[in-house]
């Protein structure tokens, strides 16, 4: 099959990505073999590449916002059949039996393995998974449309849920991108009222079409305090602006799994109870519960859409704000 494989981390602009014939995986006991048709784009996948994340596996296939269709079925499969449209996300196996599996908090498991990082991802034309990590998609998507659902739809739900907005609460949203542009879809079905802060007047612009109460940049002082606030950039300087806006009592949720430090953080922006929380992967039931509520609030994507082979390009264009909309790589 043909895969675009990372063997060696390097700045994207070298073009570290190769595009090469790799071996088809053979699905194992309760796996299925999925016929990869799109897979997303993610700054993650960057921080993999570029070397911000460790080297867990290599050479690697990166990848993780995978949609397609199962083509075979391992031994012992039961909820998946052949022909069904099944999403794979960051999220590939989880062991069931430690501290935080038996919590409820999979998403914290010791020996989690992570699709594109630990194992091979979607950067390719076939995937093997685990049938329990494989999720059925809604109608009403294409492929390139329901594939940012899989990271950025996933993750910031989770960050939403970790936001715990007060009946009516204001959200402030830093850095608008593919996350945060289904978290205001979602937070406004929910009934909150969102405002945003991104440095691109062209993202401010989309915001307001999606229905924010109000955009502009990091740096600006919000018209009205906020019950909480979720940053989407890997900059630790917009956490401490994020901060200067929360009301007494709320809450900053860190959306990113890589972020510069944060300096000059000083204790009378935590002062009067405000608390910060990260977010760190996210479990099955976030994934389940976001793909039933996603076409319920009518939650919009809008992808740029590039061949596989260019998944070097895509990246870059990612890492220099060159992406009109969430970067998808169509397979098939």
């Amino acid at each position: 099959m043909k895969a675009m494989v990372l063997e060696e981390q390097k700045p994207i602009k070298e073009k570290p990505l190769k595009l090469k014939d790799v071996p088809k995986p053979v699905p194992r006991e309760k796996q299925v073999l999925i016929r990869i048709r799109a897979c997303g784009i993610c700054r993650t996948d960057l921080h993999i590449v570029e070397g911000e994340l460790p080297p867990v596996k290599l050479p690697l296939i990166p990848g993780h916002q995978v949609v397609g269709v199962v083509e075979e079925t391992g031994e012992h499969v039961g909820s998946l059949r052949r022909g069904d449209r099944v999403g794979v996300a960051w999220l590939y196996w989880t062991c069931g039996s430690c501290e935080f599996c038996r919590r409820g908090l999979e998403n914290l498991c010791e020996r989690a393995l992570f699709t594109g990082y630990s194992v091979d991802g979607g950067y390719a034309e076939y995937i093997a998974v685990p049938e329990e990590y494989a999720f059925p998609l809604p109608g009403g998507y294409s492929d390139e449309e329901v594939a940012p659902l899989l990271c950025g739809g996933v993750i910031g739900y989770r960050a939403f849920k970790l936001a715990e907005l007060p009946e009516e609460g204001v959200l402030g949203l830093f850095g608008f991108g593919s996350a945060a542009h289904i978290v205001l879809q979602i937070a406004k079905y929910f009934g909150h009222k969102v405002y945003v802060f991104t440095r691109s007047p062209e993202r401010q612009e989309l915001a307001r079409r999606l229905g924010a109460e109000w955009a502009g940049h990091p740096k600006e002082e919000s018209p009205v305090k906020l019950d909480s606030a979720i940053v989407f950039a890997p900059a630790g300087w917009v956490a401490v602006e994020a901060l200067k806006n929360l009301k007494k009592g709320g809450r900053l949720v860190l959306a990113e799994i890589y972020m510069t430090p944060i300096e000059h953080l000083e204790y009378r922006l935590l002062y009067y109870e405000r608390s910060i929380k990260t977010v760190a992967n996210f479990t099955r039931k976030d994934a389940v519960e976001l793909l039933s509520v996603a076409p319920k609030a009518g939650v919009k994507t809008s992808v740029e859409v590039f061949k596989l082979s260019e998944a070097n390009e895509a990246l870059l264009k990612l890492k220099t704000r060159g992406l009109r909309a969430s970067g998808v790589l169509k397979v098939v």
